[in-house]
């Protein structure tokens, strides 16, 4: 059982609401948020919450369905599109494997684009849930305009031009993965997600119903990450971590199991990875370099490389 504290005043949430009443405010607090946990927690997001437990309700339905129905979809591209079962996807340097199940939805592109070699087609389970593909689209679309914002925010925190970020990630291999932890009947060596940094840009995740959730701070103690409803979660990835030479952090974290009295009761979560561009240069941002902090990662590379690298540390690929 988790040992995290429970800090009041942990991580502020920020509202939504400041973005069109007061950007300076919004970003300034959001910012400062990153710059010292690597988290944030955005209140008042604004995305129709009749529309989210749509989305929910069709994830919780895929994934009571039978384990036969359920590998129908699991697809030979590296767990990028479709079903990843039980025991796949295990923490960089982790001896066991996390104990959840997901279904990955990425970006649709048009015929001939060039990165359908790496960006696979979706897959939807339309024979036994129609109105999946509607829904969990929806849910999709509405984190990446969300996303799009808040990196809207973060630029002008980096003293970069608000647009910034635009199209570095208007066709970003994004990911929304519909997470299922079951219960935990007992103790034993695997826990629901191992510490891990995310891979990505910046990740947005919805307050999940069951907690768990915990964020390593820079003393070691690990810190538990509540959110109040009707909030997201967004943290800082390694790809942004990487490209404004750490200004903000990539902040550890992990998902631990519950406590006994929450053993019997599933958790489930929908973070969505937000991605740059397959061919983005993952060069650092002249502006983040001074004498006092040296570019940690001189030399460039490409978003979709440094991906696949780091999808093989996770079993990924």
């Amino acid at each position: 059982m988790s040992q995290a504290l429970h800090i009041q005043d942990q991580i502020a949430p920020v509202s939504f609401k400041l973005f069109a009443s007061d950007f300076d405010a919004f970003t300034k607090a959001l910012g400062d948020s990153y710059a010292r946990w690597g988290f944030a927690v955005i209140s008042d997001h604004g995305m129709p919450q009749d529309k989210v437990d749509a989305a929910l309700a069709q994830m919780k339905a895929f994934f009571a369905l039978p384990e036969a129905t359920k590998l129908k979809y699991k697809l030979p591209v590296a767990g990028q599109r479709g079903y990843t079962p039980f025991g796949v996807e295990t923490a960089k340097g982790a001896t066991h494997s996390d104990l959840k199940e997901f279904w990955h939805v990425g970006r649709d592109l048009p015929p001939g684009h060039p990165f359908r070699d790496h960006m696979a087609d979706n897959v939807w389970p339309d024979a036994e849930l129609p109105e999946f593909h509607e829904k969990v689209q929806w849910l999709y679309d509405a984190l990446d305009a969300m996303g799009l914002k808040v990196l809207e925010s973060i630029a002008t925190y980096l003293n970069l031009d608000r647009h910034f970020f635009d199209p570095t990630v208007n066709v970003g291999n994004s990911i929304l993965r519909l997470l299922h932890y079951p219960p935990v009947p007992k103790d034993g060596p695997h826990i629901r997600a191992g510490a891990h940094e995310d891979i990505n840009v910046i990740t947005l995740l919805l307050g999940a119903e069951e907690a768990g959730l915990e964020v390593k701070d820079h003393d070691g103690r690990w810190i538990a990450i509540n959110p109040p409803p009707g909030s997201l979660v967004c943290n800082i990835g390694d790809m942004l971590q990487r490209l404004c030479n750490h200004r903000l952090p990539s902040t550890t974290h992990r998902v631990v199991n519950p406590a006994p009295e929450r053993r019997g009761f599933p958790r489930y979560s929908t973070p969505f990875f937000l991605h740059f561009n397959s061919d983005y240069l993952i060069k650092t941002l002249p502006n983040c370099v001074d004498a006092a902090h040296p570019d940690r990662n001189p030399v460039p590379i490409t978003a979709d490389d440094y991906l696949q690298e780091r999808l093989r540390e996770i079993k990924l690929a």
